[in-house]
């Protein structure tokens, strides 16, 4: 028998009607909206995840253009899948509520991506404007703004800016290298020349930053101090071409090093560092010849040159005038003296025994080596020619007198010509004087018993004498 089955009892549970525009709407967040809304949780985890490494690898790893293009080819995917899985265009349903749940999701995500490459199209248009002015300071401050935002939607420019960033530090620690330099540290020169070079071989893009970099230490030259100026100057004059904006550097060196070497010379004979004086007069010289500064130069040659002389000269006479000193065995010339001339005055200094030089007149005598023509080196003095022959009286033998022979005072001398330092005499002088006295006064004894004059004395030489004998030699008879 047939029975009636109620109403409703013998249909199947139809299907439920899914809206294609919502889970495409939803699916276009990236976190499986879409998927949610159709049912397939499985699905919306296992999408969210891979939506996840691969925002991850964007921002973290390949942060490249074609990153991009493949985080866009999956969104694409995602919203073409959840389209088709919810029907398409067979399927006419349409959830209102549906499509307000993931325009909620996806649209404030789409405009904050929106936002943040406008946004970071924005900051990377500051940073080329900093680049092409060599502005590092402009280009830090914008790229300061960039947050992780924008890094998950324009990972290229994290890229970019980190490349601006490491090319500001880079910039930033060689002018600090520079800065060094400009004080003389030719390894700060290095490392800061160094610094520059790799950025513009590692970081193309940035030239015109290098360019400012340089610019600020060609500014400081030249420095306060000449004789660093020399140092910077020489150190650039010696590098070595890198055929590259560097190179450039080298023009400062023809415009300052030749005030640099004068000022740095002249300081130094101040401070009478002669030798390293005369060394920087005839740089200048050497490598800029017909500079005209070369004047100056040659005349500061001149002089440090002629304080070298002087001061050897002093050296040589250092000590005590009652001693010989070593200028006696080993003369030297102070070329800015006067000659040793016939029929003047050449007046000298006296070194060794003073007993008659002393006595010679004032005029004679040179205050200082400054005022010498002659070095005169005077020896103990010896018993020079016999004058004469006179008996006396011996104490001891009184019916048996003693002759006693007085001699001229002869004392070997030595003149130098101080201009050329050559021996001009090497003599003895003998001093003539009075003779044969009435009585012989004498200090001889042999333990206390006198037994007589010597057989020998000296003259006895008045002032006129001692000047009579080197006369000759002072003025050049």
């Amino acid at each position: 028998m047939d029975l009636v089955k109620g109403a409703g009892l013998d249909r199947e549970p139809a299907e439920r009607s899914h809206d294609p525009l919502a889970a495409a709407l939803g699916n276009a967040s990236l976190i499986g909206v879409g998927y949610l809304m159709l049912g397939r949780i499985r699905l919306a985890v296992a999408t969210t995840l891979v939506s996840v490494v691969l925002v991850a690898s964007l921002v973290w790893g390949a942060r490249s253009g074609w990153a991009e293009v493949v985080v866009f080819l999956w969104w694409v995917a995602l919203v073409v899948h959840a389209w088709f899985l919810a029907g398409g265009r067979r399927q006419g349903a349409v959830s209102g509520d549906e499509r307000l749940v993931a325009l909620a999701v996806t649209v404030p995500v789409l405009l904050a991506v929106g936002f943040l490459r406008f946004d970071a199209a924005r900051i990377e248009r500051t940073v080329t404007e900093a680049r092409q002015g060599g502005d590092c300071v402009r280009a830090l401050t914008a790229l300061d703004r960039v947050s992780f935002g924008h890094r998950v939607a324009d990972a290229p420019l994290t890229v970019r800016g980190e490349r601006s960033v490491d090319a500001c530090q880079r910039l930033r620690t060689a002018e600090q290298s520079l800065v060094s330099g400009l004080t003389g540290d030719t390894d700060g020169l290095k490392a800061g020349f160094d610094g520059l070079a790799s950025v513009l071989a590692d970081l193309p893009g940035h030239e015109k930053m290098v360019d400012t970099a340089l610019d600020r230490f060609l500014g400081g030259l030249p420095a306060r101090d000449p004789c660093r100026t020399v140092a910077v100057t020489d150190w650039l004059r010696q590098r070595q071409p890198t055929n590259n904006a560097l190179d450039r550097a080298t023009e400062v060196v023809a415009r300052t090093a030749p005030a640099a070497l004068v000022g740095c010379a002249d300081g130094l004979m101040a401070g009478s560092e002669w030798e390293a004086a005369r060394t920087r007069y005839q740089q200048l010289l050497d490598q800029y010849p017909g500079q005209e500064l070369s004047a100056r130069a040659v005349e500061g040659v001149k002089q440090a040159g002629l304080a070298i002389e002087m001061a050897n000269v002093r050296s040589l006479l250092d000590g005590p005038t009652s001693t010989r000193p070593e200028y006696c065995t080993k003369p030297a010339p102070y070329s800015a003296a006067a000659p040793y001339t016939r029929g003047r005055t050449n007046r000298a200094l006296f070194y060794g025994d003073e007993e008659y030089t002393k006595k010679l007149p004032a005029a004679w005598r040179a205050s200082d080596v400054t005022a010498a023509v002659l070095i005169v080196c005077v020896a103990q003095k010896e018993y020079g020619t016999t004058v004469r022959t006179c008996p006396y009286e011996n104490k001891l033998f009184r019916q048996f007198p003693t002759n006693v022979a007085f001699r001229k005072i002869a004392i070997p001398v030595q003149g130098y010509e101080l201009r050329t330092g050559k021996l001009v005499f090497n003599t003895k002088v003998q001093i003539s004087g009075a003779s044969c006295p009435r009585v012989l006064t004498y200090t001889r004894y042999t333990g206390l018993v006198d037994i007589g004059p010597p057989s020998e004395v000296y003259v006895t030489a008045s002032d006129a004498n001692v000047r009579a004998a080197f006369r000759s030699l002072i003025t050049r008879g």
